[in-house]
Protein backbone atom coordinates (compact mmCIF):
# COMPACT_ATOMS: atom_id res chain seq x y z
CA UNK A 1 0.00 0.00 0.00
CA UNK A 2 1.57 3.28 -1.11
CA UNK A 3 1.17 6.42 0.93
CA UNK A 4 1.87 9.21 -1.51
CA UNK A 5 1.55 12.89 -0.86
CA UNK A 6 -1.17 13.30 -3.49
CA UNK A 7 -3.53 10.74 -1.92
CA UNK A 8 -3.04 11.44 1.76
CA UNK A 9 -3.49 15.07 2.62
CA UNK A 10 -5.08 16.50 5.71
CA UNK A 11 -8.53 16.13 4.13
CA UNK A 12 -7.96 12.59 2.77
CA UNK A 13 -9.54 10.98 5.81
CA UNK A 14 -12.57 13.24 5.49
CA UNK A 15 -12.81 12.40 1.77
CA UNK A 16 -12.76 8.67 2.54
CA UNK A 17 -14.61 8.38 5.87
CA UNK A 18 -16.45 11.68 5.96
CA UNK A 19 -16.32 14.46 8.52
CA UNK A 20 -16.83 14.09 12.21
CA UNK A 21 -20.41 13.57 13.30
CA UNK A 22 -22.20 16.86 12.81
CA UNK A 23 -25.31 16.35 14.83
CA UNK A 24 -26.88 13.68 16.92
CA UNK A 25 -30.62 14.43 16.85
CA UNK A 26 -32.62 12.78 19.54
CA UNK A 27 -36.39 12.67 19.67
CA UNK A 28 -38.84 11.63 22.27
CA UNK A 29 -38.38 7.98 21.29
CA UNK A 30 -34.62 7.11 21.37
CA UNK A 31 -35.03 3.88 19.53
CA UNK A 32 -32.99 4.96 16.46
CA UNK A 33 -29.95 7.23 16.26
CA UNK A 34 -28.93 8.86 12.96
CA UNK A 35 -25.41 10.22 12.46
CA UNK A 36 -24.75 12.17 9.27
CA UNK A 37 -21.26 12.45 7.73
CA UNK A 38 -20.29 14.91 5.12
CA UNK A 39 -18.25 13.65 2.15
CA UNK A 40 -18.05 15.90 -0.85
CA UNK A 41 -21.15 17.63 -2.09
CA UNK A 42 -23.48 14.85 -0.92
CA UNK A 43 -24.30 13.81 2.60
CA UNK A 44 -24.30 10.22 3.82
CA UNK A 45 -26.55 9.18 6.67
CA UNK A 46 -25.54 6.24 8.80
CA UNK A 47 -28.23 4.87 11.06
CA UNK A 48 -27.46 2.90 14.16
CA UNK A 49 -30.06 0.94 16.06
CA UNK A 50 -33.10 -1.15 15.35
CA UNK A 51 -35.55 -0.33 12.58
CA UNK A 52 -37.93 1.46 14.87
CA UNK A 53 -39.60 4.73 13.92
CA UNK A 54 -36.67 6.89 12.71
CA UNK A 55 -36.08 10.46 13.78
CA UNK A 56 -33.90 12.50 11.42
CA UNK A 57 -32.60 16.00 11.73
CA UNK A 58 -35.31 17.39 9.42
CA UNK A 59 -38.13 15.69 11.33
CA UNK A 60 -36.63 16.85 14.58
CA UNK A 61 -36.45 20.41 13.28
CA UNK A 62 -40.11 20.29 12.22
CA UNK A 63 -41.01 18.94 15.62
CA UNK A 64 -39.00 21.64 17.30
CA UNK A 65 -40.68 24.23 15.13
CA UNK A 66 -44.06 22.83 15.99
CA UNK A 67 -43.08 22.70 19.65
CA UNK A 68 -41.96 26.32 19.42
CA UNK A 69 -45.15 27.36 17.74
CA UNK A 70 -47.66 25.37 19.71
CA UNK A 71 -45.71 24.24 22.77
CA UNK A 72 -45.13 20.73 23.95
CA UNK A 73 -47.98 18.27 23.89
CA UNK A 74 -49.10 16.87 27.13
CA UNK A 75 -47.66 13.51 28.15
CA UNK A 76 -50.01 10.76 29.23
CA UNK A 77 -50.34 10.33 32.90
CA UNK A 78 -50.00 6.57 32.81
CA UNK A 79 -47.02 4.54 31.61
CA UNK A 80 -47.35 1.18 29.86
CA UNK A 81 -44.85 -1.43 31.13
CA UNK A 82 -44.69 -3.14 27.73
CA UNK A 83 -43.56 0.13 26.17
CA UNK A 84 -40.91 0.57 28.84
CA UNK A 85 -39.60 -2.99 28.31
CA UNK A 86 -39.54 -2.42 24.54
CA UNK A 87 -37.69 0.84 25.09
CA UNK A 88 -35.17 -0.85 27.39
CA UNK A 89 -34.68 -3.66 24.87
CA UNK A 90 -34.14 -1.13 22.11
CA UNK A 91 -31.70 0.73 24.33
CA UNK A 92 -29.81 -2.52 24.97
CA UNK A 93 -29.73 -3.25 21.25
CA UNK A 94 -28.50 0.27 20.61
CA UNK A 95 -25.82 -0.16 23.27
CA UNK A 96 -24.67 -3.47 21.78
CA UNK A 97 -24.62 -2.00 18.26
CA UNK A 98 -22.72 1.02 19.48
CA UNK A 99 -20.23 -1.24 21.28
CA UNK A 100 -19.75 -3.27 18.11
CA UNK A 101 -19.31 -0.10 16.09
CA UNK A 102 -16.91 1.22 18.71
CA UNK A 103 -14.97 -2.05 18.55
CA UNK A 104 -14.87 -1.77 14.77
CA UNK A 105 -13.64 1.80 15.02
CA UNK A 106 -11.07 0.72 17.61
CA UNK A 107 -9.91 -2.07 15.30
CA UNK A 108 -9.60 0.39 12.45
CA UNK A 109 -7.77 2.76 14.74
CA UNK A 110 -5.41 -0.06 15.78
CA UNK A 111 -4.75 -0.88 12.12
CA UNK A 112 -4.04 2.79 11.45
CA UNK A 113 -1.71 2.92 14.45
CA UNK A 114 0.08 -0.24 13.24
CA UNK A 115 0.44 1.32 9.81
CA UNK A 116 1.82 4.46 11.39
CA UNK A 117 4.28 2.39 13.47
CA UNK A 118 5.33 0.44 10.38
CA UNK A 119 5.78 3.66 8.47
CA UNK A 120 7.79 5.10 11.35
CA UNK A 121 10.02 2.02 11.37
CA UNK A 122 10.36 2.22 7.59
CA UNK A 123 11.16 5.90 7.97
CA UNK A 124 13.84 5.06 10.55
CA UNK A 125 15.32 2.51 8.17
CA UNK A 126 15.28 5.09 5.39
CA UNK A 127 16.86 7.66 7.72
CA UNK A 128 19.59 5.16 8.58
CA UNK A 129 20.15 4.52 4.86
CA UNK A 130 20.21 8.26 4.24
CA UNK A 131 22.73 8.67 7.07
CA UNK A 132 24.89 5.94 5.53
CA UNK A 133 24.62 7.57 2.12
CA UNK A 134 25.51 10.91 3.66
CA UNK A 135 28.50 9.34 5.34
CA UNK A 136 29.52 7.83 2.02
CA UNK A 137 28.93 11.17 0.36
CA UNK A 138 30.83 12.94 3.13
CA UNK A 139 33.68 10.42 2.95
CA UNK A 140 34.48 10.06 -0.73
CA UNK A 141 38.11 10.69 0.10
CA UNK A 142 38.55 7.08 1.21
CA UNK A 143 37.62 5.72 -2.20
CA UNK A 144 39.54 8.56 -3.77
CA UNK A 145 42.55 7.71 -1.60
CA UNK A 146 42.27 4.05 -2.56
CA UNK A 147 42.05 4.96 -6.23
CA UNK A 148 44.90 7.42 -5.84
CA UNK A 149 47.00 4.77 -4.07
CA UNK A 150 46.29 2.27 -6.82
CA UNK A 151 47.07 4.91 -9.44
CA UNK A 152 50.32 5.72 -7.64
CA UNK A 153 51.22 2.02 -7.56
CA UNK A 154 50.45 1.69 -11.24
CA UNK A 155 52.49 4.81 -11.97
CA UNK A 156 55.36 3.42 -9.90
CA UNK A 157 55.06 0.16 -11.84
CA UNK A 158 55.05 2.10 -15.10
CA UNK A 159 58.10 4.06 -13.96
CA UNK A 160 59.85 0.80 -13.03
CA UNK A 161 59.00 -0.64 -16.42
CA UNK A 162 60.21 2.51 -18.15
CA UNK A 163 63.39 2.36 -16.06
CA UNK A 164 63.82 -1.31 -16.97
CA UNK A 165 63.12 -0.41 -20.58
CA UNK A 166 65.75 2.34 -20.50
CA UNK A 167 68.17 -0.06 -18.77
CA UNK A 168 67.48 -2.67 -21.43
CA UNK A 169 67.99 -0.02 -24.06
CA UNK A 170 71.33 0.92 -22.49
CA UNK A 171 72.29 -2.76 -22.27
CA UNK A 172 71.31 -3.17 -25.90
CA UNK A 173 73.40 -0.13 -26.83
CA UNK A 174 76.32 -1.52 -24.83
CA UNK A 175 75.88 -4.89 -26.52
CA UNK A 176 75.84 -3.20 -29.89
CA UNK A 177 79.00 -1.29 -28.97
CA UNK A 178 80.66 -4.50 -27.76
CA UNK A 179 79.52 -6.18 -30.95
CA UNK A 180 81.03 -3.35 -32.97
CA UNK A 181 84.28 -3.68 -31.01
CA UNK A 182 84.28 -7.43 -31.57
CA UNK A 183 83.63 -6.87 -35.24
CA UNK A 184 86.48 -4.35 -35.41
CA UNK A 185 88.74 -6.79 -33.58
CA UNK A 186 87.64 -9.54 -35.93
CA UNK A 187 88.39 -7.32 -38.91
CA UNK A 188 91.80 -6.50 -37.39
CA UNK A 189 92.52 -10.18 -36.81
CA UNK A 190 91.44 -11.07 -40.32
CA UNK A 191 93.67 -8.29 -41.60
CA UNK A 192 96.59 -9.62 -39.52
CA UNK A 193 95.83 -13.12 -40.73
CA UNK A 194 95.87 -11.92 -44.31
CA UNK A 195 99.16 -10.09 -43.65
CA UNK A 196 100.58 -13.24 -42.05
CA UNK A 197 99.41 -15.30 -45.01
CA UNK A 198 100.92 -12.74 -47.37
CA UNK A 199 104.20 -12.75 -45.41
CA UNK A 200 104.06 -16.54 -45.38
CA UNK A 201 103.64 -16.48 -49.12
CA UNK A 202 106.63 -14.13 -49.32
CA UNK A 203 108.65 -16.42 -47.09
CA UNK A 204 107.68 -19.37 -49.22
CA UNK A 205 108.79 -17.43 -52.26
CA UNK A 206 112.08 -16.65 -50.51
CA UNK A 207 112.47 -20.35 -49.67
CA UNK A 208 111.80 -21.22 -53.27
CA UNK A 209 114.32 -18.61 -54.37
CA UNK A 210 116.82 -19.97 -51.83
CA UNK A 211 116.27 -23.50 -53.06
CA UNK A 212 116.71 -22.30 -56.63
CA UNK A 213 119.88 -20.43 -55.73
CA UNK A 214 121.11 -23.50 -53.82
CA UNK A 215 120.43 -25.66 -56.83
CA UNK A 216 122.24 -23.16 -59.04
CA UNK A 217 125.17 -23.08 -56.63
CA UNK A 218 125.19 -26.86 -56.53
CA UNK A 219 125.23 -26.86 -60.30
CA UNK A 220 128.04 -24.30 -60.24
CA UNK A 221 129.96 -26.44 -57.73
CA UNK A 222 129.47 -29.50 -59.91
CA UNK A 223 130.58 -27.57 -62.99
CA UNK A 224 133.61 -26.25 -61.08
CA UNK A 225 134.42 -29.75 -59.89
CA UNK A 226 134.07 -31.02 -63.43
CA UNK A 227 136.26 -28.18 -64.64
CA UNK A 228 138.83 -28.95 -61.92
CA UNK A 229 138.77 -32.60 -62.89
CA UNK A 230 139.12 -31.65 -66.55
CA UNK A 231 142.03 -29.29 -65.77
CA UNK A 232 143.68 -32.00 -63.69
CA UNK A 233 143.22 -34.42 -66.50
CA UNK A 234 144.61 -31.91 -69.01
CA UNK A 235 147.46 -31.11 -66.66
CA UNK A 236 148.23 -34.80 -66.19
CA UNK A 237 148.06 -35.34 -69.92
CA UNK A 238 150.41 -32.41 -70.45
CA UNK A 239 152.72 -33.81 -67.79
CA UNK A 240 152.62 -37.20 -69.39
CA UNK A 241 153.32 -35.66 -72.81
CA UNK A 242 156.18 -33.71 -71.34
CA UNK A 243 157.57 -36.79 -69.59
CA UNK A 244 157.18 -38.81 -72.76
CA UNK A 245 158.86 -36.13 -74.82
CA UNK A 246 161.57 -35.94 -72.26
CA UNK A 247 162.03 -39.68 -72.22
CA UNK A 248 161.96 -39.76 -76.01
CA UNK A 249 164.58 -37.08 -76.44
CA UNK A 250 166.68 -38.43 -73.57
CA UNK A 251 168.30 -35.13 -73.49
CA UNK A 252 169.79 -34.18 -70.30
CA UNK A 253 170.45 -30.66 -69.93
CA UNK A 254 172.34 -29.69 -67.01
CA UNK A 255 172.03 -26.14 -66.06
CA UNK A 256 173.45 -24.08 -63.23
CA UNK A 257 170.25 -22.55 -62.28
CA UNK A 258 167.60 -24.48 -60.44
CA UNK A 259 164.74 -25.60 -62.68
CA UNK A 260 161.18 -24.87 -61.64
CA UNK A 261 159.22 -27.51 -59.83
CA UNK A 262 155.96 -27.82 -61.85
CA UNK A 263 154.52 -30.48 -59.66
CA UNK A 264 154.70 -28.20 -56.66
CA UNK A 265 153.08 -25.37 -58.63
CA UNK A 266 150.35 -27.66 -59.78
CA UNK A 267 149.87 -28.85 -56.24
CA UNK A 268 149.62 -25.25 -55.07
CA UNK A 269 147.14 -24.42 -57.79
CA UNK A 270 145.17 -27.55 -57.00
CA UNK A 271 145.21 -26.73 -53.31
CA UNK A 272 144.06 -23.18 -54.00
CA UNK A 273 141.22 -24.35 -56.21
CA UNK A 274 140.22 -27.03 -53.72
CA UNK A 275 140.28 -24.57 -50.83
CA UNK A 276 138.30 -22.07 -52.91
CA UNK A 277 135.72 -24.67 -53.90
CA UNK A 278 135.53 -25.98 -50.33
CA UNK A 279 135.16 -22.48 -49.02
CA UNK A 280 132.44 -21.68 -51.60
CA UNK A 281 130.69 -24.97 -50.90
CA UNK A 282 130.84 -24.35 -47.17
CA UNK A 283 129.53 -20.80 -47.57
CA UNK A 284 126.75 -22.02 -49.80
CA UNK A 285 125.82 -24.75 -47.35
CA UNK A 286 125.96 -22.32 -44.44
CA UNK A 287 123.81 -19.77 -46.30
CA UNK A 288 121.42 -22.53 -47.31
CA UNK A 289 121.22 -23.87 -43.77
CA UNK A 290 120.75 -20.38 -42.30
CA UNK A 291 118.09 -19.53 -44.84
CA UNK A 292 116.38 -22.87 -44.31
CA UNK A 293 116.42 -22.44 -40.53
CA UNK A 294 115.08 -18.87 -40.78
CA UNK A 295 112.38 -19.98 -43.20
CA UNK A 296 111.43 -22.95 -41.03
CA UNK A 297 111.38 -20.76 -37.92
CA UNK A 298 109.28 -18.16 -39.72
CA UNK A 299 106.96 -20.90 -40.98
CA UNK A 300 106.66 -22.31 -37.44
CA UNK A 301 105.98 -18.86 -36.06
CA UNK A 302 103.47 -18.18 -38.78
CA UNK A 303 101.82 -21.56 -38.17
CA UNK A 304 101.53 -20.78 -34.45
CA UNK A 305 100.16 -17.33 -35.21
CA UNK A 306 97.79 -18.83 -37.76
CA UNK A 307 96.63 -21.43 -35.29
CA UNK A 308 96.20 -18.76 -32.63
CA UNK A 309 94.31 -16.54 -35.04
CA UNK A 310 92.14 -19.50 -36.04
CA UNK A 311 91.40 -20.20 -32.37
CA UNK A 312 90.67 -16.53 -31.73
CA UNK A 313 88.48 -16.40 -34.82
CA UNK A 314 86.57 -19.46 -33.64
CA UNK A 315 86.20 -17.89 -30.16
CA UNK A 316 85.05 -14.61 -31.69
CA UNK A 317 82.54 -16.42 -33.83
CA UNK A 318 81.23 -18.25 -30.78
CA UNK A 319 81.01 -14.98 -28.80
CA UNK A 320 79.31 -13.32 -31.77
CA UNK A 321 76.70 -16.08 -31.91
CA UNK A 322 76.18 -15.83 -28.13
CA UNK A 323 75.85 -12.03 -28.37
CA UNK A 324 73.40 -12.31 -31.25
CA UNK A 325 71.35 -14.81 -29.25
CA UNK A 326 71.44 -12.49 -26.22
CA UNK A 327 70.41 -9.55 -28.39
CA UNK A 328 67.51 -11.54 -29.82
CA UNK A 329 66.49 -12.60 -26.30
CA UNK A 330 66.73 -8.99 -25.12
CA UNK A 331 64.66 -7.84 -28.07
CA UNK A 332 62.03 -10.49 -27.34
CA UNK A 333 62.04 -9.52 -23.65
CA UNK A 334 61.80 -5.84 -24.58
CA UNK A 335 58.88 -6.56 -26.90
CA UNK A 336 57.20 -8.62 -24.16
CA UNK A 337 57.70 -5.77 -21.68
CA UNK A 338 56.29 -3.28 -24.18
CA UNK A 339 53.28 -5.54 -24.77
CA UNK A 340 52.85 -5.96 -21.01
CA UNK A 341 53.11 -2.20 -20.56
CA UNK A 342 50.50 -1.62 -23.26
CA UNK A 343 48.24 -4.26 -21.70
CA UNK A 344 48.69 -2.71 -18.25
CA UNK A 345 47.92 0.73 -19.63
CA UNK A 346 44.81 -0.61 -21.35
CA UNK A 347 43.78 -2.47 -18.20
CA UNK A 348 44.44 0.64 -16.15
CA UNK A 349 42.38 2.75 -18.55
CA UNK A 350 39.58 0.17 -18.42
CA UNK A 351 39.69 0.17 -14.62
CA UNK A 352 39.58 3.98 -14.60
CA UNK A 353 36.55 3.87 -16.94
CA UNK A 354 34.86 1.25 -14.75
CA UNK A 355 35.58 3.29 -11.63
CA UNK A 356 34.18 6.39 -13.28
CA UNK A 357 31.09 4.38 -14.28
CA UNK A 358 30.71 3.13 -10.71
CA UNK A 359 31.14 6.69 -9.42
CA UNK A 360 28.44 7.87 -11.81
CA UNK A 361 26.20 4.98 -10.76
CA UNK A 362 26.78 5.81 -7.10
CA UNK A 363 26.03 9.44 -7.78
CA UNK A 364 22.84 8.51 -9.63
CA UNK A 365 21.93 6.13 -6.77
CA UNK A 366 22.63 8.93 -4.32
CA UNK A 367 20.41 11.28 -6.29
CA UNK A 368 17.66 8.67 -6.47
CA UNK A 369 17.98 7.96 -2.75
CA UNK A 370 17.82 11.69 -2.06
CA UNK A 371 14.65 11.88 -4.15
CA UNK A 372 13.23 8.85 -2.37
CA UNK A 373 14.21 10.35 0.96
CA UNK A 374 12.43 13.61 0.16
CA UNK A 375 9.43 11.65 -1.10
CA UNK A 376 9.37 9.51 2.03
CA UNK A 377 9.72 12.63 4.15
CA UNK A 378 6.75 14.15 2.36
CA UNK A 379 4.80 10.92 2.81
CA UNK A 380 5.80 10.80 6.45
CA UNK A 381 4.69 14.39 6.93
CA UNK A 382 1.41 13.63 5.19
CA UNK A 383 0.95 10.57 7.39
CA UNK A 384 1.71 12.68 10.44
CA UNK A 385 -0.92 15.14 9.29
CA UNK A 386 -3.36 12.26 8.75
CA UNK A 387 -2.43 10.85 12.15
CA UNK A 388 -3.05 14.21 13.80
CA UNK A 389 -6.38 14.52 12.01
CA UNK A 390 -7.24 10.97 13.09
CA UNK A 391 -6.23 11.76 16.67
CA UNK A 392 -8.47 14.82 16.60
CA UNK A 393 -11.36 12.86 15.11
CA UNK A 394 -10.83 10.00 17.57
CA UNK A 395 -10.90 12.47 20.44
CA UNK A 396 -14.10 13.92 18.97
CA UNK A 397 -15.52 10.41 18.65
CA UNK A 398 -14.53 9.65 22.21
CA UNK A 399 -16.23 12.81 23.46
CA UNK A 400 -19.32 12.07 21.40
CA UNK A 401 -19.44 8.47 22.63
CA UNK A 402 -18.97 9.54 26.22
CA UNK A 403 -21.67 12.15 25.81
CA UNK A 404 -23.89 9.59 24.10
CA UNK A 405 -23.34 7.08 26.91
CA UNK A 406 -24.11 9.74 29.49
CA UNK A 407 -27.14 10.78 27.49
CA UNK A 408 -28.33 7.19 27.11
CA UNK A 409 -27.84 6.54 30.80
CA UNK A 410 -29.74 9.70 31.61
CA UNK A 411 -32.34 9.02 28.91
CA UNK A 412 -32.83 5.40 30.12
CA UNK A 413 -33.63 6.60 33.59
CA UNK A 414 -35.50 9.62 32.34
CA UNK A 415 -37.85 7.68 30.04
CA UNK A 416 -39.20 5.80 33.06
CA UNK A 417 -39.77 9.10 34.75
CA UNK A 418 -40.94 10.97 31.61
CA UNK A 419 -44.57 10.72 32.65
CA UNK A 420 -43.74 12.26 35.97
CA UNK A 421 -41.11 14.81 34.86
CA UNK A 422 -42.32 16.88 31.95
CA UNK A 423 -39.95 19.80 32.62
CA UNK A 424 -36.86 17.55 32.23
CA UNK A 425 -37.91 16.54 28.72
CA UNK A 426 -38.50 20.14 27.88
CA UNK A 427 -35.02 21.13 29.06
CA UNK A 428 -33.48 18.20 27.13
CA UNK A 429 -35.27 19.24 23.95
CA UNK A 430 -34.09 22.79 24.40
CA UNK A 431 -30.49 21.62 24.98
CA UNK A 432 -30.53 19.45 21.85
CA UNK A 433 -32.03 22.31 19.87
CA UNK A 434 -29.21 24.55 21.07
CA UNK A 435 -26.66 21.91 20.07
CA UNK A 436 -28.19 21.64 16.62
CA UNK A 437 -28.09 25.40 16.19
CA UNK A 438 -24.46 25.54 17.41
CA UNK A 439 -23.21 22.84 14.96
CA UNK A 440 -23.16 24.87 11.74
CA UNK A 441 -20.70 27.34 13.29
CA UNK A 442 -18.30 24.51 14.09
CA UNK A 443 -18.67 23.24 10.51
CA UNK A 444 -17.72 26.61 9.10
CA UNK A 445 -14.67 26.70 11.39
CA UNK A 446 -13.67 23.23 10.25
CA UNK A 447 -13.94 24.28 6.61
CA UNK A 448 -11.76 27.30 7.30
CA UNK A 449 -9.22 25.08 9.06
CA UNK A 450 -9.19 22.70 6.11
CA UNK A 451 -8.58 25.56 3.68
CA UNK A 452 -5.73 26.87 5.85
CA UNK A 453 -4.19 23.39 6.06
CA UNK A 454 -4.40 22.96 2.29
CA UNK A 455 -2.70 26.35 1.78
CA UNK A 456 0.07 25.41 4.21
CA UNK A 457 0.56 22.07 2.47
CA UNK A 458 0.80 23.79 -0.91
CA UNK A 459 3.40 26.19 0.53
CA UNK A 460 5.36 23.24 1.97
CA UNK A 461 5.26 21.45 -1.42
CA UNK A 462 6.47 24.62 -3.16
CA UNK A 463 9.34 24.87 -0.66
CA UNK A 464 10.23 21.21 -1.25
CA UNK A 465 10.15 21.73 -5.03
CA UNK A 466 12.43 24.75 -4.62
CA UNK A 467 14.77 22.65 -2.46
CA UNK A 468 14.77 19.91 -5.12
CA UNK A 469 15.62 22.48 -7.81
CA UNK A 470 18.48 23.76 -5.66
CA UNK A 471 19.72 20.19 -5.17
CA UNK A 472 19.60 19.58 -8.93
CA UNK A 473 21.58 22.79 -9.54
CA UNK A 474 24.14 21.72 -6.94
CA UNK A 475 24.42 18.28 -8.55
CA UNK A 476 24.98 19.88 -11.96
CA UNK A 477 27.71 22.08 -10.47
CA UNK A 478 29.30 18.99 -8.88
CA UNK A 479 29.26 17.19 -12.24
CA UNK A 480 30.92 20.19 -13.93
CA UNK A 481 33.59 20.28 -11.23
CA UNK A 482 34.19 16.54 -11.67
CA UNK A 483 34.58 16.98 -15.43
CA UNK A 484 37.12 19.74 -14.78
CA UNK A 485 38.96 17.48 -12.35
CA UNK A 486 39.07 14.66 -14.96
CA UNK A 487 40.46 17.05 -17.56
CA UNK A 488 43.09 18.22 -15.10
CA UNK A 489 44.02 14.59 -14.38
CA UNK A 490 44.51 13.87 -18.10
CA UNK A 491 46.70 16.96 -18.41
CA UNK A 492 48.68 16.05 -15.31
CA UNK A 493 49.47 12.56 -16.63
CA UNK A 494 51.28 14.20 -19.53
CA UNK A 495 53.33 16.52 -17.30
CA UNK A 496 56.72 16.06 -15.63
CA UNK A 497 57.15 14.72 -12.03
CA UNK A 498 57.72 18.21 -10.59
CA UNK A 499 54.56 19.53 -12.18
CA UNK A 500 52.71 16.42 -11.00
CA UNK A 501 53.80 17.10 -7.41
CA UNK A 502 52.61 20.70 -7.69
CA UNK A 503 49.34 19.50 -9.16
CA UNK A 504 48.93 17.00 -6.32
CA UNK A 505 49.30 19.85 -3.83
CA UNK A 506 46.69 21.85 -5.74
CA UNK A 507 44.44 18.77 -5.73
CA UNK A 508 44.71 18.48 -1.97
CA UNK A 509 43.73 22.15 -1.64
CA UNK A 510 40.78 21.60 -3.98
CA UNK A 511 39.72 18.54 -1.96
CA UNK A 512 39.73 20.61 1.21
CA UNK A 513 37.63 23.27 -0.53
CA UNK A 514 35.19 20.61 -1.76
CA UNK A 515 34.89 19.19 1.76
CA UNK A 516 34.13 22.67 3.09
CA UNK A 517 31.51 23.16 0.35
CA UNK A 518 29.92 19.79 1.19
CA UNK A 519 29.82 20.71 4.87
CA UNK A 520 28.13 24.01 4.00
CA UNK A 521 25.62 22.16 1.80
CA UNK A 522 24.87 19.72 4.61
CA UNK A 523 24.41 22.59 7.02
CA UNK A 524 22.04 24.27 4.56
CA UNK A 525 20.07 21.04 4.04
CA UNK A 526 19.94 20.43 7.80
CA UNK A 527 18.78 24.00 8.41
CA UNK A 528 16.13 23.59 5.68
CA UNK A 529 14.95 20.29 7.17
CA UNK A 530 14.90 21.85 10.64
CA UNK A 531 12.92 24.80 9.31
CA UNK A 532 10.51 22.42 7.59
CA UNK A 533 10.17 20.35 10.76
CA UNK A 534 9.63 23.50 12.82
CA UNK A 535 7.03 24.75 10.36
CA UNK A 536 5.32 21.37 10.37
CA UNK A 537 5.43 21.26 14.18
CA UNK A 538 3.97 24.75 14.35
CA UNK A 539 1.25 23.75 11.89
CA UNK A 540 0.50 20.63 13.91
CA UNK A 541 0.37 22.68 17.10
CA UNK A 542 -1.98 25.16 15.43
CA UNK A 543 -4.17 22.28 14.22
CA UNK A 544 -4.22 20.78 17.71
CA UNK A 545 -5.01 24.14 19.29
CA UNK A 546 -7.82 24.66 16.76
Amino acid sequence: MSYSGDMYTSSSYRKIFGDAPRRVPVGSSPSRVTVSYRSGPQQQHRTYGSPSPMITSSSYRTKLASSRGGGFQSMPDTVDLTQTTAITNELKIIRTNEKEQLQGLNDRFVTFIEKVHNLEQHNKVLEAEVALLRQRHNEPSRLHDLYEQEIREMRARVEELTHEKSQMHLDCVQMNEALERVREKLDEETRLRKEAENSLKGYRKDVDDATLSRLELEKKVESLLDEIAFLRKVHEEELQELQSSLQAAQVSVEMDVSKPDLAVALKDIRAQYESLSARNQQQAEEWYHSKFTTVTEAAARNNDALKQTKDELFEYRRQLQARTLEIEAMRAHNEALERQLAEMEGHHNNEIGELQDTIQQLESALRSTKGEMSRHLREYQDLLNVKMALDIEIAAYRKLLEGEECRLSTVGGGMLQSAYSYPSSRTYALSTYRKVEAKPETEEEEEQEEEEEEKEEEEGEEEEEGGEEEEEEEEQEDEKEKEKVDEKKEKEEKKSPKEQKENEKEKEKEKEKEKEKEKEKEKKSDSKSEKGDNNKGEKAAEVKSK
